[in-house]
């Protein structure tokens, strides 16, 4: 293992923060355009960064391939060490402040795409009002919740929407909603004037869900392997509503859990004893978030419906 000197001085011209922020951002994306995206910086700019960190050390941090960036042994030794320095120096920005309306800093919350979870335009504009200095960015994953919950883990999110029926060690989870599991059909579908339906009744039918990965499509695959349904999967969305939308429409029925949602089709509820999705608030445990993160963190929770 690489042994490193403490690094004292950060900003001395042979250091740069920013520097260390390039390193950082590089190695959670695996990606100098996605990076650079993050850090709201030119690719070129985190590119001679991340050189001229090099040329500091005296060592290759990264090796390239041909699917993007990889982390050298020296690299893996280095990164913690980054971490750490500017982790201390966000606990010093924290120190330092003394009024809220000085708060300083930038909170990365994953959201889903479409469906609200809490009023977060108004808490985030309440938000903003009181703390004008810090920098909130919003973020989604193609594979939902899953995606969010592995952002998180790799330090690309501060905060993340997660409806996940169990998270990973070092995952803290405030709850925020509970949506009931319920069958969407189209108006002139068969079942549509029932007021109920059970899985087995449903298990010839095309369906429409969202893609794996997201939390409702955990929930519902496990409750149909617990019952031996197979089902056929004709469509997969992006964002629950869609799935609503579809079902409407009379592509395939859905079973997805209810978030009030506008609907032109028929609502049924649904027999089987299936787990409710549970949407919280996640973070991280194993480490110290910023003030700016667990100030946005209390905000959101305290929207939170009843």
């Amino acid at each position: 293992m690489l042994l490193l000197p403490a690094i004292e001085l950060v900003d001395d011209g042979a250091m740069e923060t920013r520097l260390l922020e390039q390193f950082v951002a590089v190695a959670a994306e695996g990606n100098v355009t996605r990076a650079a995206e993050r850090l709201w910086a030119a690719q070129s700019t985190v590119s001679a960064g991340i050189a001229s960190l090099e040329r500091t050390l005296g060592a290759r941090l990264f090796d390239r391939t041909g699917r993007g960036l990889v982390l050298t042994a020296t690299g893996e030794d280095v990164l913690p060490h980054a971490r750490a320095v500017l982790d201390g120096l966000d606990r010093m920005r924290d120190l330092a402040v003394v009024d809220d309306a000085d708060l300083r800093g930038r909170v990365r919350l994953g959201i889903f795409t479409s469906m609200d979870v809490v009023d977060l335009t108004g808490v985030l504009r309440r938000f903003r009002q009181r703390h004008p200095l810090v920098t909130v960015e919003l973020m989604t994953s193609q594979s939902g919740t899953t995606g969010l919950v592995q952002d998180l883990v790799a330090g690309r999110l501060d905060l993340a929407y997660c409806g996940l029926p169990a998270v990973p060690s070092g995952i803290h989870v405030e709850p925020l909603r509970e949506m009931p599991f319920r069958v969407f059909v189209a108006p002139d579908h068969p079942l549509a004037g029932r007021r109920s339906v059970s899985l087995a009744e449903l298990a010839d039918e095309p369906f429409v869900d969202t893609a794996h990965g997201f939390g409702n499509r955990l929930i519902l695959d496990a409750a149909l392997d617990r019952a031996g349904i197979r089902r056929r999967v004709v469509a997969e969305m992006n964002d629950m509503p869609a799935v609503v939308r579809f079902a409407s429409a009379g592509l395939g029925v859905g079973v997805v859990p209810d978030s009030g949602v506008r609907y032109d089709g028929a609502v049924l509820e649904l027999e089987d004893d299936v787990e409710p999705l549970r949407i919280g608030l996640a973070m991280r445990s194993d480490t110290e978030p910023n003030r700016a993160t667990r100030t946005l963190a209390r905000d959101v929770v305290a929207a939170r419906r009843g």
